[in-house]
């Protein structure tokens, strides 16, 4: 049965950022007032510029730790969408504190908030959870293999499952509305390369000619999900009862390794830029892990509101490269 979320107010923490801007601009298109709180640490106002001045919009710069803010926005909503993060793996190299604390405590500020004023609440979390999983595809209910707490990389994964494990505890102690998304490798237009992101990052590299990076031997393999249909995706979780205290994967299926990626941005683009191999170790840091494949079971979000994918990876990187083409176009 799907279920639609009826015109409303709808907060996003972390709103001026990939996910969140285009968010905002589903949410408004479906009628909805849309809140919007960010501090501009990773995500941009360049995101969100064009909704300024929408009657139905309103922009806060502040972090979600500034509690009097997030309060009032959260006192006037029905309908929370958390995700503000530290997101990109090298943000989480960098630097692992500011990870932890904004991951973890960030949560539990919003949850309160949540709480306070009865509203349903959307948990972004990450395919991250899934560590070192062997088993292939990802499910829900499967057991979580970590690497040692000596490796900064699984810091991430571990207090997104605290964020997991605390929203799943407010449902079960107070009834809270919370549900909890695990996202797999959302792309599209306005993402930047800048923490880490592949298809971004070898996108401008094959526009620039200069040398795609791909690390390790690149047989490492991903599945990319059009941050369009994601968005979709938590609207008709968010709206539905029967998601409610539950955990759902969020991507999509179609697998591709990363030297596959590469081969098939520098078509996409004409570039003849070469393929670079590039150690773990000196893109990030000695010692670090990366997971071979990384792919989601979605029985359980099909079978409930009837959500997968429509767009496939060739049109995600058009979209991709239009983007940053246009971008370039735009600083000349």
């Amino acid at each position: 049965m799907k279920a639609s979320l009826a015109p409303t107010t709808c907060l996003i923490t972390g709103g001026a950022g990939f996910i969140g801007s285009h968010l905002a601009e589903y949410l408004l298109a479906l009628g909805h007032r849309v809140l919007v709180i960010d501090d501009l640490s990773t995500g941009r106002w360049e995101n969100i510029a064009h909704l300024e001045g929408h009657e139905r919009f309103h922009f806060a710069r502040a972090s979600i730790e500034d509690t009097p803010v997030l309060d009032r926005l959260a006192s006037e909503s029905r309908v929370i969408f958390h995700l503000a993060a530290a997101v990109g793996v090298r943000l989480i190299v960098e630097q692992p504190v500011h990870t932890i604390e904004t991951n973890i405590n960030g949560t539990e500020l919003v949850l309160r908030a949540a709480l306070r004023y009865r509203c349903r609440t959307l948990i972004a979390s990450t395919s991250e959870v899934y560590g070192k999983g062997a088993r292939v595809p990802f499910a829900e209910e499967d057991d979580v293999l970590l690497g040692p707490t000596s490796k900064s990389r699984w810091a991430y994964a571990a207090s997104k499952m605290v964020d997991e494990f605390l929203s799943l505890a407010y449902h079960a102690q107070y009834g809270a509305a919370n549900v909890c998304v695990r996202l797999f490798n959302t792309v599209g237009p306005r993402q930047t390369g800048r923490y880490g992101m592949v298809i971004p990052t070898l996108v401008s590299q094959a526009l620039r000619g200069e040398p795609l990076t791909v690390h390790g031997d690149g047989r490492q393999s991903r599945c990319f999900c059009d941050v369009r249909d994601v968005v979709e995706g938590l609207v008709g979780l968010i709206a539905h009862p029967g998601a409610v205290g539950r955990v759902f994967n969020l991507g999509a299926t179609e697998e591709v390794t990363i030297l596959e990626l590469a081969e098939r941005i520098r078509h996409l683009t004409g570039s003849r830029s070469e393929i670079v191999f590039v150690p773990y170790d000196r893109a990030y840091a000695p010692g670090f892990e990366d997971m071979r494949r990384r792919v989601p079971d979605i029985t359980r979000v099909r079978e409930l509101i009837g959500w997968q994918p429509r767009r496939t990876l060739d049109e995600i990187l058009l979209s991709v490269i239009e983007d940053q083409r246009r971008q370039v176009g735009a600083t000349r």
